[in-house]
């Protein structure tokens, strides 16, 4: 089988991408980044994620994005409720400066020495909130710079960055994972989750799943305080 490093926040796009991963025969090595979100509980649902989809190993690497701060995610501004923003010239207050490229560049990093040149990563254009690193350009550009950047890519091997869902709806995505058997109850989406990691189902990201399930006419399986 050929190694694959796979993202995993411990939400349910990430899951959804690991159980595809698996599909397509990769050994999926799963790398969570420990960057000072305030939803921490989410780390705790990416290593129950690993074990439940079967994933080789799963790494989590701390890199401190709270030390810069500039989101919600990471510094001390209040997480909107009920708030939706979807014009490209109005990025929310949670988005969280460069975290993509520093994510896929740890896990470029670890591709590089497990010999692996496959990258999987859950973002998505269609249901998301605004951020401009989950659009296609931006996984076209990274990847681009993965084989110009790399000891591997100069060798010769091709680097390649998946993005699966990133055409996919949310409603699309629930029905994936429910065709590849993810159990959605473990994975923690919610910005202001709490310690047990329920889902406080105020937030952007709580409303675009429970939106997605809705209209995938799945029953919500999430946990909400």
């Amino acid at each position: 089988m050929k190694r694959a490093v796979v993202l995993l926040s411990g939400g349910m796009d990430s899951a959804v991408t690991l159980a595809l991963a698996r599909e397509q025969r990769f050994a999926c090595h799963a790398l969570s980044v420990a960057y000072g979100q305030r939803h921490a509980s989410e780390l705790q649902a990416a290593a129950r994620v690993a074990t439940m989809l079967g994933a080789v190993e799963h790494k989590i690497v701390d890199v401190d994005l709270r030390s810069i701060g500039g989101s919600a995610l990471t510094a001390d501004i209040a997480v909107p409720a009920h708030e939706r923003v979807h014009a490209a010239d109005e990025i929310p207050v949670t988005y969280v400066p460069a975290r993509n490229t520093i994510m896929l560049s740890v896990a470029l990093g670890w591709a590089e020495v497990l010999g692996a040149d496959d990258i999987f990563c859950g973002v998505n254009a269609v249901d998301y909130s605004g951020y401009p690193d989950c659009r296609p350009a931006f996984i076209t550009a990274f990847e681009k710079l993965a084989n110009l950047a790399t000891k591997a890519g100069v060798e010769g091997h091709h680097l390649h960055v998946h993005a699966p869902l990133i055409a996919l709806s949310k409603a699309g995505i629930v029905r994936e994972g429910r065709r590849l058997g993810v159990d959605f109850s473990v994975t923690v989406s919610c910005y202001r989750a709490d310690e047990e990691g329920r889902a406080c189902g105020q937030c952007d990201a709580c409303g675009l799943r429970a939106q997605g399930f809705a209209d995938a006419g799945v029953a919500d399986p999430t946990r909400y305080r």
